[in-house]
């Protein structure tokens, strides 16, 4: 295992323990085993640390599947993209709420990440972008209702998919995958029935 992941692997550990807010990098380097000299070789700072746990060390494949999306146009079915869109999104919240949600008790620390996401053309506000690039694409082809707007049905998905994360955390439900799975098939086919073309309602 390399130092990079190393460092990786004890940052995603101490930012589900406690919370983005709190784990600083001196403690991040000493639970990796390194010195904080050693971890500024590999990352500019926490914000580039955080990120890379997202993206490395988040069960998840919101990422490549946003990434991919420009793809998918005209294939498939648009339910089923999004269905499948929605369970990663659920499961990407469900890992990544529990290490952001402490920046929200220090606002001089959430300002100071704010800033560094914006350095970075980073940030929550992608996986929103990317979906409704993609339902705008759809639609433009005829294959979701030309009244429909692809925004606002983009934040109808995530912010269920955020929600249900959110209350996971609370309530506990059963985590296993066929439960996700079927959250995502029931918010989909009733989300979809509003973005479908007139003459397929």
């Amino acid at each position: 295992m390399t130092t990079r992941d190393r460092i990786l692997d004890a940052a995603a550990h101490v930012m589900r323990t406690r919370g983005l807010a709190r784990a600083t990098t001196k403690e991040i380097a000493k639970a990796a085993g390194f010195s904080e000299a050693a971890l500024y070789k590999h990352f500019r700072d926490k914000t580039e640390i955080f990120l890379a746990v997202l993206a490395e060390r988040t069960p998840s494949h919101l990422g490549p599947l946003l990434a991919g999306l420009n793809g998918r146009v005209g294939q498939a079915t648009v339910q089923a993209t999004l269905e499948e869109v929605a369970a990663a999104a659920v499961e990407f919240y469900r890992q990544s709420f529990p290490m952001a949600a402490s920046l929200f008790s220090e606002p001089q620390l959430l300002a100071a990440h704010r800033d560094a996401l914006h350095e970075r053309d980073a940030g929550p506000q992608h996986v929103g972008n990317a979906l409704a690039a993609y339902l705008a694409a759809e639609q433009r082809i005829g294959r979701i209702h030309p009244e429909a707007d692809p925004h606002a049905a983009a934040a109808l998905l995530l912010g269920a998919c955020l929600q249900r994360a959110f209350l996971g955390h609370f309530t506990a439900p059963n985590s296993a995958a066929d439960t996700t799975n079927q959250f995502a098939g029931s918010l989909t086919t009733t989300l979809f029935r509003g973005l479908l073309p007139a003459e397929s309602a």
